[in-house]
């Protein structure tokens, strides 16, 4: 299957984004610091998109941006400054070094795939065959309606919320919500809850 894109993550917790990324069809590759990404970057400058934490070990994020936007290889790429820290005078920052876009963590993944996807297509770095919104893991075979209860959990899941959370909120156990969620699991042919917030936001599900 052609890839929607090929992204570098340049980020020392990237786990959950190197877990979702490839189901929603893109090909992602990872450094876990500024100068390891830099150095990926200057080996293969054919990425489509980086996603930049700003805080990391060695080289930071704002150092790791003023570096490739000097560098005339790569100058041009897109770039996604991902942080904790929300001042306005950060995003400020991130802008004027020569970020294109800033997503505050913890953030909504279907909003941050959103984001993914209109730079690609602003940017022109996504070719127009790339486009559409394939999810590889479907079967294809009949999804069946949610409750309401499933689809509350699972909006709560999109959100970011862990299982003890959602059991929190809801007044119930957390092995509640675990039945519940295997349950969704069974209903939409997905295995895991990536899966499960990336098809129900396809088809606006939740």
């Amino acid at each position: 299957m052609t890839s929607l894109g090929k992204i570098l993550i340049i980020d020392d917790n990237a786990k959950l984004l190197q877990d979702a990324l490839p189901l929603y069809g893109y090909e992602v590759q990872s450094a876990n610091d500024g100068l390891l990404g830099l150095k990926l970057l200057d080996e293969n400058p054919d990425f489509d998109l980086v996603l930049l934490d700003v805080v990391m070990p060695n080289l930071d994020g704002w150092e790791t941006l003023k570096a490739i936007r000097q560098n005339a290889k790569i100058s041009k790429i897109p770039i996604i400054m991902l942080t904790s820290v929300s001042e306005t005078a950060n995003q400020i920052s991130g802008l004027k070094f020569g970020a294109d876009d800033y997503v505050v963590k913890p953030f909504v993944l279907p909003n941050l795939l959103a984001r993914i996807e209109a730079l690609l297509r602003r940017s022109n770095w996504n070719k127009s065959e790339k486009h559409g919104n394939i999810l590889p893991f479907v079967s294809g075979e009949k999804i069946s309606p949610l409750t309401q209860r499933e689809k509350e959990i699972l909006t709560l899941v999109a959100k970011g919320s862990s299982n003890s959370q959602i059991a929190q909120k809801l007044f119930v156990r957390e092995v509640t919500v675990k039945t519940h969620l295997n349950s969704i699991y069974r209903k939409l042919n997905v295995d895991n809850r990536v899966q499960a917030v990336l098809l129900a936001q396809q088809t606006e599900i939740i």
